[in-house]
């Protein structure tokens, strides 16, 4: 699931970008901001990259029961779905610093007028999702710079959203409940 709200974000964001700055070029790509050596992947440049830095489980469960209705009218256990807020880095790298800066903004304007994102706004939505929120992180100058240190490069123009609500469901059976089909009075 992690992978799959990753490449719908990127097509999303990749359609929106063609449309807003009339490209016919693909843009958006998801990949490393620099390789072990600290250089930049050469495919990144005059590109958006979205970058995973960050997975935290959502602690707050809903409450319901994990059984399932099977067609026969049993029942079948499963363990709940973990759901994951992701943290996703957009970069702007492009040779011209002027493009690198309208990309960044297109990019920012894309994730405010879709901050919920569900299957009735967007009909390519990868089944299994029910919708995926995008809210901005509020890094201040030092984290900024210690969250780029960590990956070791050097900053480029970015910001960073949280994705939350990735749900993730091995559907493990962790056992079968038969259905009643009579009350009998004593």
């Amino acid at each position: 699931m992690i992978e799959q709200s990753l490449l719908f974000t990127k097509n999303i964001l990749d359609q929106f970008l063609q449309n807003k700055l009339g490209l016919s070029d693909s843009t958006v790509l998801i990949n490393n901001i620099a390789e072990a050596d600290g250089s930049i992947p050469p495919k990144n440049q005059n590109k958006v990259v979205i970058s995973l830095i960050n997975i935290d489980q959502e602690t707050n469960q809903p409450f319901y029961d994990r059984s399932q209705r099977l067609s026969n009218g049993s029942f079948v256990n499963v363990q709940r779905a973990d759901r994951f807020n992701l943290d996703i880095l957009i970069t702007s790298q492009f040779d011209d610093y002027r493009e690198t800066l309208k990309f960044l903004n297109a990019s920012i304007l894309f994730f405010q007028s879709n901050q919920i994102i569900t299957a009735s706004s967007f009909s390519n939505m990868p089944t299994g999702f029910n919708k995926l929120e995008f809210h901005i992180a509020k890094l201040d100058y030092l984290a900024m710079q210690n969250l780029w240190t960590a990956m070791g490069a050097k900053y480029m123009p970015s910001v960073v959203y949280k994705m939350r609500l990735i749900e993730v469901q091995a559907n493990e059976i962790t056992g079968f409940t038969s259905n009643v089909n009579q009350h009998q009075l004593k």
